[in-house]
Order: structure tokens, then sequence, then C-alpha cells
């Protein structure tokens, strides 16, 4: 095990399949000379030089449809889209191409396509670079979409995105990439599409997707300074949903917060509740509570982006009313049986 900030996990990653794979290209904005934004592709001009490493012009459309064109050709390409909101751009490319060759194509055509993006709120960044839009391109059948929120994870489905035969978009959080963590040395893969138990509990579930996720675990610390046992699970992967550990884990604890950056409506968190709902119905002691951004643009002040968004005392809130609604739901059900 290493002790690596992030963004070097990342780094980590594509170094080591670049080394394996030699159909494996990065190209974006900035990624070669300066080594991108957050510095995820730094060195790696150096030791693969230029026509493995490519700086492009400013046009997300074009460099996505680029790489489509090098994936279906049998290259490895990974795009880097320097905000989650330049997606705007390329979703014609994604949504009208990458999603749907191999489906037209019978299977015939497939586009090993990896995007990286960096999205998420936090540091000030205003309504045009903090949008979490993990959810366009989840909703997109054809198209895995993950999210890592530590540096472990940013290595481990990284590298299973960049084998895959199918277009993986990887939504890293801007505000994670100088956090540090254990990262497991030479090959690590994480797969794609499940979850993780991150610490465990009796009392209420948090499911936490990306940012979130040490959010949820500040919740879960005052929580059991409140007597309350919170299991915290880190979505890791939207598309494809690992819905058996979601489930599971809401039939043990029988209350379930869902806490996500992007808006509150028809975003992960409403999906999320809605598979746990149907599958678990019968151990649920409450409804399903949700957090998320009120639905505003995000904003640059300082003052007020938090507020937006919510956090830690958001879920702790949250958590405490499904248990008092417990509590109420147990005394009528004893009164009615008493009368």
């Amino acid at each position: 095990m290493n002790r690596m900030t992030y963004a070097q996990a990342l780094n980590d990653a594509l170094r080591q399949e670049m080394r394996r794979d030699e159909r494996v290209i990065v190209l974006g904005q900035d990624v070669a000379v300066y080594g991108g934004i957050f510095g995820a592709t730094q060195g790696l001009l150096d030791e693969f030089g230029p026509t493995r490493v490519v700086d492009t012009p400013i046009s997300e459309n074009g460099i996505v449809g680029a790489a489509i064109g090098m994936a279906m050709s049998g290259l490895r390409p990974v795009v880097e889209i320097m905000y989650s909101d330049f997606l705007c751009l390329a979703m014609d490319s994604l949504a009208n191409g990458a999603s749907v060759f191999p489906f037209v194509t019978q299977g015939r055509v497939t586009v090993p396509l990896v995007v990286r993006t960096q999205g998420g709120p936090g540091g000030n960044a205003g309504p045009q670079h903090s949008k979490s839009l993990e959810q366009w391109t989840a909703h997109l059948p054809g198209i895995h979409t993950v999210l890592p929120s530590s540096p472990a994870d940013a290595k481990g489905l990284l590298t299973s995105a960049l084998r895959s035969p199918d277009p993986v978009i990887v939504f890293e959080h801007k505000k994670l990439y100088g956090t540090e963590g254990l990262v497991p040395d030479g090959e690590h893969v994480t797969p794609l599409g499940t979850a993780a138990v991150v610490q465990e509990g009796t009392d209420v579930t948090i499911v936490a997707v990306s940012g979130m996720v040490r959010h949820a675990l500040d919740a879960a610390a005052e929580l059991s300074t409140r007597g309350v046992s919170a299991e915290v699970v880190d979505v890791r992967s939207l598309r494809p949903l690992d819905t058996a550990t979601l489930v599971a884990s809401a039939r043990k604890t029988g209350h379930v917060v869902v806490a996500a950056e992007t808006w509150l409506r028809y975003g992960p968190t409403a999906e999320i509740a809605a598979v746990i709902m149907a599958e678990a119905f019968e151990e649920l002691r409450a409804p399903v509570a949700r957090v998320g951004a009120a639905a505003v643009p995000y904003p640059a002040s300082p003052a007020l982006e938090p507020a937006v968004i919510g956090g830690a005392d958001d879920i702790v809130h949250a958590a405490q009313a499904l248990l008092t609604t417990r509590t109420l739901r147990t005394h009528r059900s004893e009164l009615r049986r008493s009368a």
C-alpha cells in the first residue's frame, strides 16, 4: 500500500495501463504539457510522447467525437473534460454516438472510450464550473457512470474503466484531488457496478454519492455521539447500480437516507430511493429520506454555496427525523393493539 493523493492515484492508473496496453491514448485540453488542470496527467507526456498524450483545441464535442472514432478503430482513448459542465457540449456525441453504436451494429462495433471529467460544487467556482451531471450520463443505456470518492477507488475504478469494452464516464470530484489515502501498489481493479460499505452500522443507512461520502462519514460520527449507529454506503457506480448492496443495508437498518450533491429532483437520490422502496419495502420502518442541492444554480458566494448544497448537518437532521417517525409509528401500533 502506498499513501498518495486522489490525483496521484488517477495518474498511477493511467501510467500503469498505458504501459500495459499501447492502445491507450490520452487526449484533452492541457493534458500534455500542462499535465491536466488538476495534475492527473502530469509526467505522461515525458514517458509516452506526443503521439499518445495529445493536447487538443477547446472543443469538447470535437474531442469526444474524435475519441469515439479512435475507439471504434481499435484504440482505447481517454478523454479529459475539464469540468462536467462542459459535457453539455459533448452530449450529442455521447448520447447519439457512443451509447448507441454497439446496439445499432448488433455488437459488431464496440466503443471502449473513457471520459474523465471533474464535477461537484466546492471552491466557489460558480454555476458554470460546479455542476454534478452524473444523472445525465447514468440515464443513457450503454454508458457506465462511476464516481470514485477515495484515492483507492480512483485508481481501481479508472483501471476497470480503461479495460472495459464499453464507454465509461468517470466523474472525479474536484474537491477530492488533494485528499490522501492508502492505495494498493501495482495492479488494482475495482469492478464497475459495485458499492462499498465504508462504515458498518445498525440503526440507519446513509447512502452517499461521490463528494457526499465524506459528509456522510461526518454525519455518522455526529450521530454516534447521540446514540445512533449509522452505516455508510458509497454508491461508487450509478450505472450499473449495485442494487443488492443497497437493499441489503436497507433491510438491515430499516431506515435510509440517500445523499448527493446533485439537485434533488430527478437525480440519483430519486432513483436510489425508488429502488430501495421497491425492493425493501417490507423491512423499512419509515420512508426513504433524501438530501440534495436546492433547485438553483450553484452560487459562487462562499456563504451561499454550502447552504445550497447541504452537508453533514442535513444528513443528521434527516436521519433523526426518520428515527422519530419510527418511534411515533411504533407507539401508534402499540396503542392500536392495546385498544
